[in-house]
């Protein structure tokens, strides 16, 4: 019996021994590693308890990290014919007002949901994934801790979803970076427009990269499409008191298709399969200037999948088209507006000069005068046209033809200087597949929306 105890004794204490020696020469190891491998912190160890004593492994963090990560959020594809309400930060965070919408999408032809990720206060409605990011989510007064549930909720039942991210007005990123704002010219301040909300000069390229990060965090939560608002100088407020330090002298839609350009580009390296949207007044389908906000049609077509025109009846001016009050007519006034859309979109030529346009010379001509050149046979002096180099009376360029359908506009669905009901609403719905359209959004800052301008699913 002592023997057999004394010989259990050995093998415990071997054991033991060479559980120490494997644990040393563990530590020896990694010490060296560290030392002239660095690298090593690209790796983990794993200790495994063995009946014959024990194991180790070493995995790299790398396929740890994608083994053990949760799987990415899903998109779906855009529908044929997008139909689609607005939902601010505030109600995507109440969840009895959010589920009466999504019942109104449920019972209705609606089919997508667009939703504030980056309001009017510059904070994130959702919780980002990226550190730098967190205090737009904790600095925020409206937006909810399970957007990502929220938006699988959405795609379990095909509801295709848009993230609103609004770009240049953001007092929380200009309270930040006032070297980057648009200023008073009379002190240097930060200006403000008239809600007291501050910009972000158009010209202020740490913002962009700002503005792509936050537009690949949302895609990556499972938002379907980006959305871009407020990409514009600012228009209401003292104008006569405002400098754009970094934009200065340049013309501003020449400024503002930098951005456009700078924002594609780089969204298509980082996250190629996205789809990108961009909001734009809704006079830039009428007018040819950039309406003192840098904003011009054709030089916003080549950088989004999709425009939209915000055409409300009740932003347009008295007199607009000889109408008295746009506001009482808005079928036709949508129906006038998007066919200019329209011929603009798939026009092949235009006054306005882009990115890689071409000038085309004399697409008009005046009338040449006649000069004298002989006489007829009664000796009489006639006059005839004489072939003479053309004068060009109008500039124009070349452009690419888009899909009518990359335009898809916002309608209205508020009261606002006139009472927008169901014939209202549906006016501007039919106005638009007039023009040969079949995408639409209806915006109400109060998200409560007409239903019965609505088919039923």
């Amino acid at each position: 019996m002592k023997a057999n105890k004394a010989s259990k004794g050995k093998s415990n204490r071997m054991r033991r021994i060479r559980l120490y020696g494997i644990v040393l020469l563990c530590s020896v190891f990694f010490s060296l590693l560290v030392i002239y491998h660095p690298s090593i912190f690209a790796y983990r160890a794993e200790f495994k308890i063995e009946e014959k004593g024990v194991g180790i492994e070493i995995v790299p963090i790398e396929k740890l990290d994608s083994a053990e990560s949760e799987p990415r959020a899903t998109h779906i594809q855009t529908p044929e014919a997008v139909k689609a309400i607005y939902m601010t930060s505030c109600v995507v965070g109440t969840e009895s007002f959010r589920d009466q919408l999504v019942g109104v999408i449920d019972r209705t032809e609606i089919n997508s949901v667009i939703i504030d990720v980056k309001d009017y206060t510059g904070t994130l409605s959702f919780i980002p994934k990226e550190e730098e990011l967190m205090p737009l989510w904790r600095d925020a007064r409206c937006g909810t801790s399970d957007m990502e549930d929220f938006i699988q909720h959405l795609h379990e039942k095909g509801v295709y979803v848009i993230a609103r991210i609004t770009v240049f007005q953001d007092p929380y990123y200009t309270k930040k970076h006032p070297d980057q704002a648009v200023l008073r010219a009379s002190d240097g301040e930060v200006w403000k427009d008239g809600k007291g909300l501050s910009f972000i000069d158009v010209s202020a390229k740490p913002a962009w990269d700002y503005t792509v990060a936050i537009a690949k965090e949302a895609y990556s939560i499972g938002f379907d499409e980006l959305n871009f608002d407020y990409v514009r100088f600012p228009s209401d407020g003292n104008m006569k008191d405002i400098s754009f330090p970094l934009t200065k002298d340049t013309n501003k839609a020449d400024a503002l298709e930098l951005f456009f350009s700078y924002l594609d580009t780089e969204l298509d390296k980082e996250i190629p399969e996205a789809i990108t949207s961009v909001d734009i007044f809704g006079m830039t389908t009428t007018n040819y200037d950039d309406l003192g906000i840098g904003q011009i049609l054709e030089k916003t077509l080549p950088y989004f999948d999709y425009v939209a025109p915000m055409v409300y009846p009740s932003h347009y001016p008295v007199g607009f088209n000889g109408w008295s009050n746009p506001n009482m007519v808005p079928g036709p006034l949508i129906e006038y507006v998007m066919d200019a859309a329209v011929r603009r979109t798939v026009a092949d030529v235009s006054p306005i000069e882009t990115v890689g346009s071409e000038r085309i010379e004399c697409m008009e001509v005046e009338s040449v005068e006649g000069e004298e050149v002989g006489e007829d046979e009664n000796e009489e002096e006639t006059v005839v046209e004489k072939p003479t180099p053309p004068e060009c009376v109008r500039t124009l360029y070349s452009k690419e033809v888009y899909d009518k359908n990359k335009i898809r506009p916002w309608l209205q669905d508020f009261s606002y200087g006139g009472v927008y009901d169901a014939a209202a609403v549906r006016a501007q719905i039919e106005s638009t597949y007039e023009s040969g359209l079949n995408s639409w959004m209806l915006w109400d800052p109060g998200n409560t929306y007409t239903e019965e301008a609505l088919q039923s699913e």
